[in-house]
């Protein structure tokens, strides 16, 4: 039994006609007889009793009637999956975020846009450090992950800039500065004698070397007196009075009642790029789509990928580095 010998029922079944499924099926009513009746010899009963006019099921042709309309109706969602899953609209997709990437507006929207577009693809989300969510791309437990700066050696992974975010100072509301910070921003000069509240540099280095390399250019080493795996506890520290530090802007409305964000007036090239983590050679259309998606909507949709990151990625509007020969993709599984 094949399923065009059942399409070829079903017809007749509707119909209760031979000619006039034939003609509903594009073909010669002769050869629909002849497969109906090949299917009945197989079967071993009629499906149909003949009358002067049409046909009428008999109660095999009743039963099998409704199986095979069930069988076809899997057949047909099966064959829309296997397309769907090869064109890239369905199947799981699994996303990490650290804490400061999420909070930028372009990455709710992009994961809104696409699922809206694509409903059939399933969405899982994981958060944790850059160094974390990296690492899980690269070993294939992430398809893709959003960080702010890149933070692995690693040739199994690729850095595309989606967009850019500029680094505030954040401190106390009862800071001694934070009146003036609050209207005209604030020198990292004048915080030279303060307590900083960092990001671990294990969990992102990029940031953490930017941020000292800041304090150094404005003539003082900062005393750092937390190190924290989040940036969201790093905001919350601030907000108990513990310290200063400088976090993206897209996170300033969080604890806004307790903490000042101000702009560092002597260090307008710090800036908190958001990246796009992908894993090179990367096959499955889902994540391919995702890819795609996610670049085409950027900031920055032309900027190279980065498969090795340098010290950080470069503030918006700098000059180019020189071209450099990339290292040979690594085949992933």
């Amino acid at each position: 039994m094949e399923l065009r010998h059942l399409r070829y029922f079903l017809a007749v079944a509707r119909h209760r006609n031979f000619t006039r499924a034939a003609e509903a099926l594009g073909i010669r009513q002769p050869p629909l007889s002849q497969q109906v009746r090949d299917l009945e010899r197989e079967l071993g009963h009629a499906l149909f009793r003949r009358l002067p006019r049409g046909v009428e099921l008999t109660e095999g042709g009743k039963v099998l009637l409704e199986e095979a309309e069930a069988l076809l109706a899997r057949v047909e969602r099966g064959v829309k999956r296997a397309a769907q899953a090869a064109h890239g609209t369905a199947g799981s997709l699994s996303v990490g975020f650290t804490s400061s990437a999420v909070t930028h507006r372009f990455a709710p929207a992009l994961i809104r846009a696409f699922l809206e577009a694509h409903p059939a693809v399933e969405l899982e989300i994981h958060e944790g450090n850059a160094a974390a969510v990296t690492e899980g791309v690269a070993a294939g437990r992430l398809d893709v992950a959003f960080i702010r700066l890149p933070v692995l050696e690693h040739t199994a992974v690729a850095y595309h800039t989606v967009a850019h975010d500029r680094l505030l100072v954040a401190m106390p509301a009862g800071h001694p500065l934070a009146a003036k910070a609050r209207t005209r921003g604030v020198r990292l000069a004048e915080l030279a004698g303060e307590s900083f509240i960092f990001v671990r540099r294990p969990g992102a280095p990029g940031m953490y070397g930017e941020l000292i390399e800041a304090c150094h250019r404005a003539g003082f080493a900062p005393k750092v007196v937390a190190e924290v795996d989040q940036m969201l506890t790093n905001i919350t520290l601030v907000a108990a009075g513990v310290g200063v530090s400088v976090v993206p802007a897209s996170m300033r409305d969080i604890h806004h009642e307790d903490v000042v964000y101000a702009e560092p007036r002597d260090a307008p090239q710090l800036v908190a790029p958001l990246n796009l983590v992908t894993r090179v050679g990367e096959r499955r259309p889902v994540v391919s789509r995702f890819v795609a998606f996610a670049l085409s909507r950027g900031e920055a949709p032309r900027a190279a990928a980065r498969s090795r990151p340098g010290r950080g990625a470069r503030p918006a509007g700098a000059s180019p580095r020189p071209k450099r020969r990339s290292p040979a993709p690594a085949r992933t599984r």
